[in-house]
């Protein structure tokens, strides 16, 4: 964001709109591994986290999907958008936004450092982590949806078990 932000007031529009593209587009395609990874972690649930879903808070099953199974995203994750970011051309985007920023930040004397830190961050570690972070945020919008809207609840076991609870 910060570079982000500097490039845009440098009048780099279209560089910084072409980088926050290509990475969307990375996360994007990395997303469609989280439904394997999220079924297994369902399979391996045990009576007594079904019960802490079941009666936790609005984002109880999110909370346990983060927990048992953002280790094996990120693993799934990570390989597709190396190679999303590869194709999509981000890391030469990236490469080309930091350059402009001041020649590998250097040339802005302190205000590389300041924008980046001394080294600029894994851009596929960042994308695969903001990745994930945005799965969780939609996982837990949609439970609060199915826990606080009975007509949320589109499939026969989620009107049986969380019409349950209510009784």
């Amino acid at each position: 964001q910060k570079v982000e932000k500097t490039l845009r007031t440098l009048r780099q529009d279209k560089l910084a709109d072409d980088f926050v593209t290509t990475m969307n587009r990375a996360a994007e395609q990395a997303a469609p591994e989280a439904a394997a990874v999220l079924g297994d972690s369902v399979k391996q649930m045990s009576i007594a986290d079904a019960k802490s879903v079941l009666t936790g808070t609005n984002n109880a099953a999110t909370q346990y999907f983060r927990r048992t199974s953002e280790t094996n995203l990120q693993a799934r994750f990570l390989p597709i958008v190396k190679a999303a970011t590869e194709k999509a051309g981000v890391t030469g985007a990236y490469k080309r936004m930091t350059d402009k920023a001041g020649g590998g930040l250097g040339g802005l004397g302190g205000l590389g450092d300041s924008l980046l830190g001394k080294e600029a961050p894994d851009l596929d570690r960042y994308v695969t982590r903001k990745a994930l972070d945005g799965l969780f945020l939609k996982i837990a919008e949609q439970e609060k949806q199915i826990r606080e809207n009975p007509v949320a609840r589109t499939t026969d076991l989620l009107q049986k078990v969380f019409g349950a609870v209510g009784k």
